[in-house]
């Protein structure tokens, strides 16, 4: 069962019952619990008098696993089944649902749902458990310590009850500010193979669950955006005439920031048919006009020109040392843009309250974000405006924007109108791809020098793009000295042991509002260090498991755990025997996220014939597995994810203005693609890490290693397809 509600909606239904115990934490962060009358507590858990059992999900869903997650959590350490457990996504309160990476913001991103909420969601669960059972032993005379919950029952000392005869009693009882939490070997859900169905299924199936896009309000407009074709344009002027008398045009007004036109209508296909019919004047003065080949070139230049920030080591050092050496590997990279396109395109709606406030319908990836936009553009204190989670169909990072540019589209169509009617965004596919907030283009260019005997004497790596995180809200706990840590992870960070490493950067001129995409930097660091591993394994002859394995001593808790993938996906391959006859594989182990993924990819073809994925193999480390269906899901999505963009999309832009717009042109990894995947999930006491990204990184590194390994090209540039044959 799914719900979505706000504070106030939700105390109101907490109210409607006989009791309700809630147990979540203060503002202060003091773990506490209460009934619906204590105004200062924000619930993890809520107990209602029937023993029903809901989740406060402070992590909004969109396909990674969050509301199975928390839910088994919560389970396992109060004693009830899945089934007997519902989920709510919690209302916007970044005081007390703020992601605990993040700082002083409520959002999902960065593959920290489950690493920032294990604790918080476990101690929740426990201290309810504790409560409950606390009650049943004042009411039994019986010690506490001989009583336990399983399955929604209180037994012990010769007693058996429900949960539900005890929700009164211990909802004014004090919370335990330390509850015991219950130790791995008496876990019976988290970890445990096949123990749990994701808790979000059931509604996708039956069409129950809400998205975004499916919110349809009494008497709502539905606004799209005549949006500028080249990034920096403005509206010069518009003429609306040619959708003056079309059915269901409302009318169009230009955007208080002149990014656009908002076009009004009764439909979402009124809206789409009347925007068509309007011409728009866009002012090009201060409009990017470059195009791909430009600034392709202007990258390149960055990372054969002296870099503006070094990261690590001694880059003068370095390249002395690489120049000196006996044999030199000298490679360049090169990215193109990417767009996140995921299956539902961005939406979301705004619905006036009685009282002259707002409320906010979105999978709202950061629903600080949103909440702060809506109160600055309607001049309206927080405290009026609700943001209301939905399920949301993918976002790969796009709806998690700082400048959170599609609620403030909304908000400026909201209010320019008399604020009477709700009013629902839509973005087509065609704004979407077209859109921008991109990945950002990059290049490297890596020099490894070589001893006569193999071993690496130097290694000067240096890359060149466009900063995601400067300038944004977002600057002050990512980029230190001037660096941007999320043009560098996956390299600065490796765990590799590489002698005489240095790293520089150049920040690029803003060419396109660019934006995390799944898996952020490691997109294409992982690329490049994997391919630059495979090409010293083939100039020294030393097979790419045990190169790799050597620069992995097991010195760093880091170089043991990915060590440990490596060893596992070897296995899972039988790699020392050698692919099949007439098929090649390719291998790649990144560590992402606080994540370890070792992948290959097998294949048939290459060289002469088209490129065939046969299979994928996958070994991750992850921490505790809290499910493990669920990670075999992201790292499966993960990899499919990757490989699709790398084999054949970009997106390019001709004089500033891109010249993808759908799927026929930017075409998403079909099933057929890839024969099959095969993931192992490694059993762990590490705390959670994350999973829906780390995937991604490995998997097209692992494809590129395998082609070159059945005598095709070593591919340096994306996409593949501009120099390989896929089936």
């Amino acid at each position: 069962m799914t719900m979505t509600t706000s504070r106030r909606g939700f105390l109101q239904s907490a109210a409607a019952g006989a009791a309700v115990l809630l147990v979540g934490v203060r503002a202060d962060g003091v773990l506490a619990a209460g009934t619906d009358t204590a105004q200062d507590l924000n619930p993890f858990v809520r107990i209602s008098a029937d023993g029903r059992v809901t989740a406060i999900v402070k992590h909004f869903e969109m396909g990674q696993g969050p509301t199975t997650g928390l839910t088994t959590l919560i389970a396992e350490e109060l004693g009830v089944t899945m089934e007997q457990i519902d989920y709510a996504f919690a209302p916007s309160n970044p005081q007390v649902y703020n992601n605990l990476l993040f700082g002083p913001f409520q959002g999902t991103g960065g593959s920290t749902a489950m690493a920032n909420s294990y604790e918080q969601y476990r101690k929740a669960g426990a201290a309810a458990r504790e409560m409950l059972i606390a009650a049943a032993a004042q009411e039994w005379g019986a010690e506490a310590a001989e009583l336990d919950i399983v399955d929604g029952q209180i037994a012990g000392a010769g007693q058996s009850a429900p949960l539900s005869d005890f929700v009164t009693r211990a909802s004014a009882m004090t919370a335990p500010t330390e509850p015991r939490l219950r130790q791995p070997e008496e876990w019976r859900l988290i970890g445990k193979e096949g123990a749990v169905r994701r808790k979000d299924t059931p509604s996708k199936i039956d069409g129950s669950g809400l998205f975004a896009m499916d919110i349809q309000l009494d008497n709502q407009l539905v606004v799209v955006i005549s949006h500028a074709p080249r990034m920096g344009a403005k509206v010069a002027g518009f003429d609306a005439s040619g959708a003056e008398g079309m059915r269901g045009f409302v009318m169009a007004k230009a955007l208080p920031d002149a990014s656009g036109v908002a076009v009004y209508a009764e439909s979402t296909w009124a809206a789409i048919s009347a925007r068509d019919m309007i011409s728009v004047d866009w002012d090009m003065s201060n409009a990017e006009n470059r195009s791909s080949d430009q600034i392709r070139e202007e990258l390149l230049a960055g990372v054969n020109g002296e870099s503006t920030y070094q990261n690590w080591g001694d880059q003068a050092a370095t390249a002395a040392n690489v120049d000196g050496a006996a044999k030199v590997i000298d490679k360049t990279f090169y990215f193109p843009l990417l767009a996140h396109a995921p299956m539902e395109p961005l939406t979301c709606t705004i619905e006036p309250r009685e009282d002259g406030g707002a409320i906010l319908h979105d999978g709202a990836q950061f629903p600080t974000f949103g909440h702060m936009t809506l109160s600055q553009v309607l001049d309206l204190p927080m405290e009026k405006v609700e943001v209301r989670t939905v399920l949301a169909g993918g976002s790969f990072g796009r709806r998690a924007n700082p400048t959170a540019d599609y609620n403030l589209e909304c908000a400026m169509a909201f209010a320019m109108t008399d604020r009477t009617r709700p009013v629902k965004l839509v973005w087509t596919r065609e704004d979407d791809v077209r859109g921008g907030y991109y990945r950002p283009a990059f290049a490297h260019r890596v020099r490894v020098g070589l001893t006569e005997e193999g071993k690496i004497l130097g290694w000067d790596h240096r890359i060149a793009g466009q900063s995601i995180m400067k300038g944004t809200s977002m600057e002050q706990m990512s980029v230190k000295d001037g660096v941007d840590h999320s043009s560098v992870e996956g390299v600065a960070d490796r765990p590799y042991a590489i002698p005489g490493m240095a790293v520089g950067l150049t920040d690029h001129e803003k060419a396109t509002s660019v934006l995390w995409w799944r898996s952020v930097g490691h997109t294409h660091t992982a690329y490049v260090m994997e391919s630059m591993m495979d090409l010293i394994s083939e100039e020294t002859g030393v097979d790419p498991v045990a190169l790799r394995l050597s620069l992995l001593p097991g010195e760093t808790p880091a170089q043991t755990r990915m060590a440990g993938v490596l060893r596992r996906v070897a296995d899972m391959t039988d790699w020392d025997a050698g692919a099949p006859e007439g098929r090649a594989r390719g291998l790649a182990v990144h560590h992402s996220f606080g994540s370890f993924v070792a992948e290959v990819v097998e294949i048939s073809g290459g060289e002469a014939e088209p490129v065939k994925i046969e299979k994928v193999f996958a070994a991750v480390d992850c921490g505790v597995p809290v499910n493990p269906d669920v990670i075999r899901a992201q790292i499966e999505g993960g990899i499919g994810y990757g490989l699709g963009h790398a084999m054949r999309n970009e997106i390019t832009l001709t004089e500033g203005e891109p010249d993808q717009y759908n799927f026929p042109d930017y075409e998403p990894l079909r099933i057929s693609d890839i024969g099959g995947i095969e993931v192992a999930v490694f059993p762990s006491m590490e705390a959670p890490t994350g999973v829906g990204e780390p995937g991604t990184p490995p998997s097209a590194p692992a494809l590129a290693n395998a082609i070159a390994r059945a005598g095709g090209e070593r591919v340096t540039e994306l996409p593949m397809l501009t120099q390989v044959d896929f089936v």
